[in-house]
């Protein structure tokens, strides 16, 4: 019993009530969003949110009871295990005409999503390992390789938002390791020269009639439809009926609520089915809808609060590898809020990431669940909690 007292005495609260307080949002948006999808139960999605925020705890509480110190032996298995799932889901049947899940009956899991934690911890203890050496070409070439193995597996399922996600772990947590700023430096030139060549190949192969790419682009493994959505977010008027018509709804749908929103159920675009995954992708556009820009202001604001306590949890960790696992959590959150709330008001394209805590998904509310549990498990130690040390 006085472990238990001196547990729950030195549990980072406010990190606990900030994150629960995003769950009970995702709760009632839920409830709005998805009220007209099932004709028979409208709560359906909301009692299955709930059961995965259950089994989600249930798995953010077993991390946070493993020490994370524990990884530096373990993380080649986890890293390789995870590349296997990739490979493997590349031979598995297609469902929705891509190969990024595998059907366990129950439920389909995507192994891309548990791969971006896999590499937070692998490139994290990588980089303590190496740590007197952190600036030499070798650890900076042995941790590309790494991310580039399943930055390439993922994209080539495809999963273009996933992939995206990789590198947005990787960059920061090369960075804050200590690694070289001149192979850093390198590597971000590199980057933008591949980004504005992709760029430069969509304009050229785009059609003179309909702007839009018609065909498979040489070995870029993505469907014309994917590579158009690079590019339609820059005017989606071009093809307001296919390529363009998520975006275009999403802008209505927010533009709609003004300043204090139609009021919570009433949003048209949400309950008339014209806005496209509003209870997955687009559930931020339900919040801008029906609650205006105040309510989608405080639900970033939320979000805010709960990345700044996570940053605070990392620079008060007792050594560099919690830092830099929770910072990869962090980078992981940002990039994904990030382009999220970017794509559903047009300035960003449309790569199917979804909203951290708030859309609708049980493989992406548990990872997120795993996530905050490797958080946990980094804040209990800096108070030298011994409980579940041993395993």
């Amino acid at each position: 019993m006085p472990l238990l007292k001196d547990l729950l005495k030195k549990i980072d609260w406010l990190f606990i009530v900030l994150l629960f307080s995003l769950l009970a949002v995702n709760m009632f948006i839920l409830a709005s969003a998805s009220s007209n999808i099932n004709s028979t139960d409208s709560l359906y999605y909301v009692k299955k949110q709930l059961l995965w925020v259950v089994i989600g705890t249930i798995a953010m509480i077993a991390v946070a009871s493993f020490n994370y110190e524990n990884y530096m032996k373990l993380w080649p298995f986890i890293f390789f295990g995870c590349a296997a799932l990739l490979v493997l889901v590349l031979f598995l049947p297609e469902i929705e005409s891509t190969h990024r899940w595998i059907d366990l009956k129950f439920m389909n899991f995507q192994p891309s999503e548990i791969t971006k934690l896999a590499l937070i911890i692998s490139l994290s203890c990588f980089f303590v390992q190496n740590i007197k050496r952190i600036k030499s070409f070798g650890v900076f070439i042995v941790s590309g390789i790494l991310s580039f193995i399943v930055f390439v597996l993922i994209l080539i399922e495809p999963d273009l938002g996933s992939a995206m996600v990789i590198l947005a772990i990787y960059l920061p947590v090369l960075w804050l390791s200590g690694a070289s700023r001149k192979w850093f430096a390198i590597l971000m030139l590199i980057i933008i020269l591949l980004v504005g060549g992709l760029y430069y190949i969509l304009y050229q192969e785009t059609d003179a009639f309909t702007h839009k790419v018609t065909e498979p682009i040489g070995k870029i493994p993505l469907s014309p439809y994917q590579l158009n959505r690079l590019i339609i977010f820059i005017d989606p008027y071009i093809d307001p009926l296919d390529t363009g018509y998520h975006m275009i709804q999403s802008l209505v749908a927010i533009g709609s609520g003004g300043i204090t929103g139609k009021g919570y159920g009433e949003g048209t675009q949400v309950q008339g089915n014209f806005l496209p995954a509003h209870h997955t992708d687009f559930i931020f556009a339900v919040v801008g809808e029906e609650f205006g820009f105040w309510g989608a202001s405080g639900l970033l604001l939320l979000y805010l609060l709960l990345l700044l306590r996570l940053v605070w949890i990392a620079f008060r960790a007792k050594d560099l590898l919690g830092r830099l696992i929770v910072m990869g959590v962090v980078s992981m959150l940002t990039f994904q809020i990030l382009v999220n709330v970017g794509m559903t008001i047009g300035i960003m394209p449309i790569t199917g990431i979804t909203l951290p805590f708030l859309s609708y998904g049980g493989s992406s509310l548990l990872l997120n669940m795993i996530a905050m549990g490797l958080v946990l498990s980094v804040s209990l130690r800096k108070n030298n909690i011994q409980m579940f040390d041993e395993i």
